[in-house]
């Protein structure tokens, strides 16, 4: 490491870069790990960059990823920064100490937003924090959307995730020039994000790389093939062109972002619909990534920290009224949380029974929030006993009707919950103390692979955060998580299904919710 009037320089794998000192560590931003993924690169793998003479300059975030902004019912809550430009394969490094021989430990972070929004440039994402206490904090910009997932027969599949490969391997080769010890690399995401590392953790190609993971509201999974092409095939009626990667990459940037808002418009955790999503590609993803880590046949040693909010759901319905929208649907919601998740009428019999008082929307969210996150990241911890650490965000939002949603605790872990970006989603005053307790639990994770509390056994250890102290709970969604396991499942019906099959009718309310509750989502 060298350093000038200005920062501190670090030579990276394709040159050399200058960084800031702010608040005590060493800043990079928007260093290039792969080319600009457009002109002949658009919709292929990732290449490296043009290597650089010189010093490049490392102060300010590099251009985001194309995306549509998020609609007007979530831009109260959820902030996204645009950044313009091609050269968005970038990740930025907040380091203690910038120089060879630290060998720190070091943090992976990749960022949530369902494959289509979502950037390293959220203030809610400071790396700095980590920093701070002896971590080499890492966040990584890669493709969205259909240019980062759509599928297509002229194409290769989930170019998006392999930036993220890209990513890692840059990490891997380059990361102890910036004080990190490349053997003790933890890749940490949520939700989509938390999604994306369990695929990784389970790819072949990253045996090595990853010493452990942290997946935040996000198992491990894939998604039917037929589904993401549904919505490349929805885009191109639209814009009435081929669904080929080659007319997709003749269309206006602006236009085509456009179109995937609208194409997209009525999918989501609780409504299910066409959607973005990691496939099985035979290479990079050879098989269900869920199964090869529950199999142990993929990262076999990787300490695994795993777990959820206690009110998932409420960032999915809150915003646009969609949970009154829900209670007042009643029955026909309840058909539809019953199609999107392929259960009988056992599973919601279950609920009621677990939730006497409760309305439909909570009935509806919970079972989604379970059959999405709780029964897979289970199943995972079960798979995994002793090397596997789960937890529950319970503290509540301050503001009306959040509870502890999706995303709220994003500014726990990175302990930023006074930025203004991370009061957005839990208002002003959230608790210092419980940001401390968070955020250590996963310094002392990516350090140690202990968090502190118990791992997986017989018992269910959960450590529940939340407004008191720490507190380790036994077996808190056992009960809910059972029904899944004893009631017998309905299987996905055909496409064309015969009218008055039972799957055709759940199918039929899933249609009716989506189209009462779609305008809402725009």
């Amino acid at each position: 490491m060298a350093a000038d009037r200005t920062g501190p320089v670090v030579t990276t794998p394709y040159g050399a870069v200058r960084g800031r000192y702010e608040r005590g560590v060493a800043v990079f931003r928007g260093i290039p790990y792969a080319a600009p993924p457009f002109g002949p690169l658009r919709f292929r793998p990732p290449r490296p960059p043009e290597p650089w003479d010189g010093v490049r300059d490392a102060g300010a975030f590099g251009p985001t990823a194309p995306k549509p902004p998020y609609s007007e019912a979530f831009a109260p809550y959820l902030s996204d920064p645009d950044i313009p430009g091609d050269d968005c394969l970038n990740l930025n490094v907040w380091t203690p100490e910038p120089g060879p021989g630290a060998r720190l430990p070091v943090l992976v972070w990749l960022h949530g937003g369902a494959l289509t929004r979502g950037s390293s440039a959220v203030p809610v994402y400071d790396g700095g924090t980590f920093a701070w206490d002896g971590v080499v904090c890492v966040s990584v910009n890669h493709r969205l959307g259909v240019e980062g997932y759509g599928l297509f027969p002229d194409a290769p599949p989930n170019p998006g995730l392999r930036d993220q490969l890209a990513a890692l391997l840059w990490v891997y080769d380059g990361i102890a020039a910036f004080g990190g010890d490349p053997g003790r690399i933890t890749l940490c995401g949520q939700s989509a994000g938390a999604i994306s590392a369990g695929a990784l953790l389970a790819a072949p190609r990253t045996r090595g790389l990853i010493r452990r993971a942290v997946l935040q509201s996000g198992p491990p999974e894939v998604s039917d093939r037929d589904k993401v092409r549904r919505v490349v095939r929805r885009m191109a009626a639209r814009l009435r062109i081929p669904a080929t990667a080659e007319a997709f990459a003749a269309v206006d940037r602006g236009l085509l972002l456009r179109t995937q808002a609208e194409a997209g418009r009525l999918g989501g955790p609780v409504l299910g619909g066409p959607a973005f999503g990691i496939v099985v590609d035979g290479d990079l993803v050879p098989r269900d990534p869920l199964k090869a880590l529950a199999e142990g046949t993929a990262a076999r040693d990787a300490e695994l920290l795993m777990g959820w909010t206690r009110d998932e759901y409420r960032l999915w319905l809150v915003p646009g009224g969609l949970l009154e929208r829900v209670d007042r649907l009643g029955a026909v919601a309840l058909a539809g949380a019953m199609a999107r998740c392929h259960a009988g009428p056992d599973i919601p019999r279950g609920y009621r029974l677990l939730r006497p008082g409760a309305g439909t929307a909570e009935i509806v969210g919970q079972m989604v929030t379970d059959h999405l996150l709780r029964v897979p990241l289970h199943r995972l911890a079960d798979a995994r006993p002793g090397a596997s650490y789960l937890y529950e965000f319970a503290w509540p939002s301050r503001l009306p009707g959040l509870g502890a949603c999706h995303a709220l605790e994003l500014g726990f872990v990175f302990d930023t919950g006074d930025v203004p970006e991370s009061e957005k989603l839990a208002g002003e005053g959230a608790p210092q103390e419980l940001c401390d307790a968070m955020h250590a639990a996963w310094v002392r994770f990516a350090t140690t692979g202990d968090p502190g509390w118990a791992a997986w056994d017989a018992t269910h250890p959960v450590r529940i955060f939340d407004g008191g102290g720490p507190r380790v709970a036994r077996g808190p969604r056992d009960a809910e998580v059972a029904l899944w396991a004893t009631a017998p499942a309905v299987p996905e019906p055909p496409r064309h299904s015969v009218p008055r099959a039972p799957g055709a009718e759940l199918a039929s309310a899933v249609r009716r919710l989506r189209r009462s509750v779609g305008a809402l989502r725009r």
